[in-house]
């Protein structure tokens, strides 16, 4: 029987009126079994713990979590510890156990002084405006900006990951996993348990459950469909130097040295002539097969050809080259 994978470590929560759990933030987390309660250590939050609550109804505690990595998610905590693992490198996309996350996750209201929960926000916000304003400027008003209502916060609010560069930071949820040299420009966005296995150029969306091979560029309006967006269990990837052209997308996998041009779906049912330049001289039909059949393949140019309108993968011999210049981060 094969050994329970773990994880641990000491966590910040936030705990609303209702004694739910809004987030917990792990400064560190470390992989395998969890120390002895006289062995742990000092969770080190010091002032920043308060057991009463702050104007917002919000108590922050700290909370020793141990996760088994192989088993469905148990609590709010041993979520957010998951989390952290994937944006802190310490696990990469598809190798935990995420079963029951949107269950074990709170709606919350994520602002500039921090989440809130929603049911209280509208009193929570006034309280938190009017104190400000007292100790402010005469007329002046500390307003709360509301960032998103969602389950899942923002990656860099808890983690910054060494050697990438995210032109918007609301773009990239926690748990998303980014390799150094990984640039996410302002339109890109990376989702939880997706991301970049080596130097990579995402200027797309890149859904859940997808990563992307070193030296490859996600082309900027392109997507690839993930398993929250229609593609069940199926699990797409792109390999190593390999394109998504702009406005692109796949709902298959690309292998090694592909580009699909911009603007142009490409579906496991999609009917695609596999380009053979022998039968096109000879004025033969070209063998069709769906896209699922050239899932993962390497080494295809995928194309609408613009005088029939049929989509073709034709055979290329090498990858494309990233800019150097642009991915010294």
């Amino acid at each position: 029987m094969a050994e329970q994978r773990k994880a641990w470590g000491w966590g910040l929560a936030s705990i609303d009126a209702a004694g739910n759990t809004l987030d917990v933030w792990y400064p560190k987390a470390q992989l395998g079994e969890a120390p002895a309660e006289a062995d742990r250590p000092n969770h080190g939050f010091g002032a920043l713990v308060h057991e009463g609550p702050d104007l917002r109804g919000v108590r922050r505690l700290p909370v020793f979590t141990e996760s088994n990595l192989d088993e469905p998610i148990e609590s709010t905590a041993d979520a957010y510890l998951r989390l952290h693992l994937m944006s802190m490198r310490l696990a990469k996309p598809n190798t935990l156990n995420l079963d029951g996350i949107f269950a074990k996750l709170n709606n919350v209201v994520w602002t500039n002084y921090g989440p809130f929960a929603v049911e209280d926000f509208t009193q929570r916000r006034l309280d938190v405006m009017a104190a400000g304003a007292q100790s402010g400027m005469p007329g002046m008003r500390a307003d709360v900006n509301v960032l998103s209502i969602d389950k899942f916060p923002r990656m860099l609010d808890y983690v910054v990951p060494s050697g990438v560069r995210i032109g918007d930071g609301d773009r990239v949820r926690l748990g998303a996993y980014l390799s150094e040299g990984t640039t996410v420009m302002h339109a890109g966005f990376v989702n939880f348990n997706a991301g970049t296995l080596g130097t990579c150029m995402i200027e797309g969306r890149v859904s859940q459950g997808v990563v992307v091979g070193d030296g490859s560029d996600v082309g900027g309006g392109a997507s690839i469909m993930g398993t929250l967006s229609g593609g069940g269990k199926l699990r797409n990837s792109i390999g190593e130097h390999s394109l998504l052209g702009a406005n692109a997308g796949i709902g298959i996998s690309l292998g090694d040295n592909c580009v699909v041009e911009a603007g142009l779906y490409v579906t496991a049912g999609t009917k695609i002539e596999v380009f053979d330049r022998e039968k096109a001289a000879a004025g033969v039909d070209l063998d069709v097969v769906k896209g699922a059949n050239l899932s993962g393949k390497n080494n295809i140019l995928f194309i609408r050809n613009s005088l029939t309108g049929a989509i073709q993968a034709r055979p290329r011999k090498s990858g494309i080259e990233l800019n150097d210049a642009l991915h010294k981060n």
